[in-house]
């Protein structure tokens, strides 16, 4: 298998393997905690300590892949079957715990949009675990930038604030409907790069078939995404982020995903591929097709813009000279 192939595929799998193995029982722990009343909501969280998440599993992932080389195009089939990656999986050791935990937490308080206190925090680790304060805060981070497309900022230092801020300009922080949803950010980045590695258009099958891998099924309400078929064929589409058309000449119709205009303004090939190789655990280099192909479009993007910039400036100058003109005639 051709080394850009195999790379793919383990970082789709990595994708899928962490998301999977997030929501495995998060998503029961986060549905309970929806129906407390906001008052104790904080409190609750530090105070009752939550069940880690599911143990080791191990999955079976079946993809067909195709490869274009510089003069070849190969097909593979693999069967991956491996335990969970050390960073997202559950152990019964107490840091992948508290690791967990903090998560939770997080996410509670990015619902409820409030800041988040390094005393809170530490609250939750436990005094006995202050010690490794900075690890488990470090993954829970890497979880949450991974899976939910958010980076932990602090705000200030003086009271040891943070906020969750998300890595594109969805409305709502992420969130993209009003209220206390979760952030989609995450899913969209997914999205984006499954479109990129198949081409720069997949198909409305293929990013389905990499959506169940994720436990995200069509027409089943999903505890973070609501109805994903709405999320991603009507709000990302509206919203411009995707582009969901009918296939050229397809009988019966058929339709893709692509990159919106709002994607293309916000982010770029090589940041997308630079979250997916984080979520892998590796540098953007070890996907060889993808990353020439994204120092191409970074290559273009300088390009236009100091075109622009060029054709700005002398915009500036053909003004100044018709006002200096003017000013000598009057």
């Amino acid at each position: 298998m051709p080394r850009g192939q195999k790379s793919t595929l383990h970082a789709r799998e990595k994708c899928q393997q962490t998301w999977g193995q997030i929501q495995g029982r998060q998503g029961a722990q986060i549905t309970a905690t929806q129906k407390k009343k906001s008052a104790g909501r904080s409190g609750s969280v530090l105070k009752k300590p939550q069940r880690a998440l599911s143990t080791t599993t191990s999955v079976d992932v079946y993809h067909k892949k195709s490869y274009k080389g510089a003069n070849s195009k190969t097909e593979k089939k693999q069967s991956f079957s491996q335990g969970l990656s050390s960073t997202v999986q559950s152990r019964t050791d107490p840091l992948t715990i508290k690791t967990k935990m903090l998560v939770q937490f997080l996410m509670e308080m990015y619902k409820m949009k409030k800041p988040i206190m390094k005393a809170d925090m530490l609250k939750i680790v436990q005094k006995r675990h202050e010690n490794h304060f900075p690890e488990i805060l470090k993954k829970a981070s890497f979880n949450m930038e991974v899976v939910f497309g958010v980076d932990l900022k602090k705000v200030d230092s003086t009271k040891d604030s943070y906020v969750l801020v998300s890595k594109m300009d969805l409305p709502n922080n992420g969130a993209v409907t009003r209220g206390r949803g979760f952030p989609k950010t995450g899913l969209l980045l997914n999205l984006l790069g499954m479109i990129f590695m198949k081409g720069n258009c997949a198909t409305e099958e293929k990013i389905w078939e990499f959506l169940n891998k994720m436990r995200i099924y069509d027409g089943k309400k999903h505890f973070i995404f609501g109805e994903p078929r709405k999320l991603i064929t009507q709000d990302l589409v509206k919203l411009k982020y995707l582009e969901y058309r009918q296939v050229p000449n397809s009988n019966p119709a058929r339709y893709e995903f692509l990159w919106g205009p709002r994607a293309h303004a916000e982010t770029s090939k090589m940041k997308v591929l630079e979250f997916w190789a984080k979520v892998n655990q590796t540098v953007p280099s070890a996907f060889h097709f993808w990353y020439e192909e994204a120092l191409r479009d970074e290559k273009e993007r300088v390009e236009a813009a100091a075109t622009f910039n060029d054709g700005s400036s002398a915009m500036g100058r053909k003004c100044s000279k018709v006002k200096a003109s003017s000013s000598s005639h009057a």
